[in-house]
């Protein structure tokens, strides 16, 4: 937990999950610049339910909001290589490789990693057996999506490309010039080859804008990335873990279709992979997506 206290002319950041206290340097009414970039990586989920308007004297929690996420201090060099480093081991798994401009949306992604939104859902119906969810029926609502496609070599290639385009736009690279947040899962939609079993080569990746922007979408400085707006879509969805590839993606189309058995409700031609963590996870949080044919 973090906490700001004052006495008449001295405030203190007090960390209690590792009993730390920290004496802000300068008077009560200079705190726009107290935080070191770790202490305000940790607190930035807690500190904020926890300061009043006059603990701050005149100090809102707008502008501290601001001072976090718009001006952050930059890593130090050895926290930016290992961070590097780490996203292109995980990117050579997917035979990619990360480029040096990806260094400033890789960091700022880390620093907003907690600040995800969750994309919102109507839930529909559940199917359990023996305690286990076998699957579920969802309804997503119409909204704005940023969506990439992309047709390289391999489906994980693909996927990783476009993800790397949407960093960028998520920030800066838009016609707001800052950081826009972004929602989970980010949704990859494939289609079937002619022969019923591999996957065609364009896939399209997207996430769902985040509430604050949906009635005024920014643009992307990218033309490869359009700001579409779609229709509700109505899911029946199953988990699984671990890499998104061609092949682990083929089983679970496979494996849901045994369970649901033959129906023509159901697209068999296209179905969507939503990820919900980063690459880098390990055992990592996913759903395949069949898509009905009506909502």
């Amino acid at each position: 937990m973090c906490l700001i206290t004052c006495t008449m002319d001295r405030c203190y950041l007090t960390v209690t999950t590792v009993e730390q206290r920290f004496p802000i340097p300068g008077p009560r009414t200079s705190m726009s610049h107290i935080l070191t970039s770790s202490q305000r990586i940790f607190c930035r989920s807690k500190v904020m339910a926890l300061i009043s308007l006059e603990d701050l004297d005149g100090l809102d929690d707008e502008q501290l909001d601001d001072d976090i996420t718009d001006n952050p201090e930059p890593m130090d060099e050895d926290e930016s290589e290992r961070l590097m480093s780490h996203w292109q081991a995980v990117a050579s798994t997917h035979q990619v490789s990360v480029p040096q401009e990806m260094r400033g949306p890789i960091q700022e992604m880390t620093r907003n990693s907690q600040q995800r939104e969750p994309l919102p859902f109507t839930p529909i119906s559940s199917h359990e057996k023996m305690g286990e969810v076998q699957y579920e029926e969802r309804l997503y609502p119409a909204g704005h999506w940023a969506c990439v496609t992309r047709g390289d070599d391999l489906y994980e290639q693909s996927i990783s490309m476009a993800f790397m385009k949407l960093m960028r736009f998520i920030c800066k690279e838009n016609s707001a010039g800052r950081y826009l947040g972004m929602t989970v899962p980010v949704i990859s939609y494939i289609r079937m080859a002619k022969d019923g079993k591999t996957f065609e080569k364009d896939v399209e990746t997207a996430f769902f804008l985040p509430a604050a922007l949906q009635h005024s979408p920014p643009q992307s400085c990218d033309p490869d990335i359009s700001i579409v707006y779609r229709q509700p879509i109505r899911v029946v969805t199953r988990p699984f873990f671990g890499t998104t590839t061609e092949e682990t993606v083929g089983r679970q189309i496979l494996l849901l279709w045994e369970i649901l058995g033959a129906t023509d409700e159901l697209h068999s031609d296209r179905y969507a992979v939503a990820v919900y963590e980063n690459p880098g996870v390990p055992r990592r949080r996913n759903e395949l997506w069949f898509i009905r044919r009506d909502v």
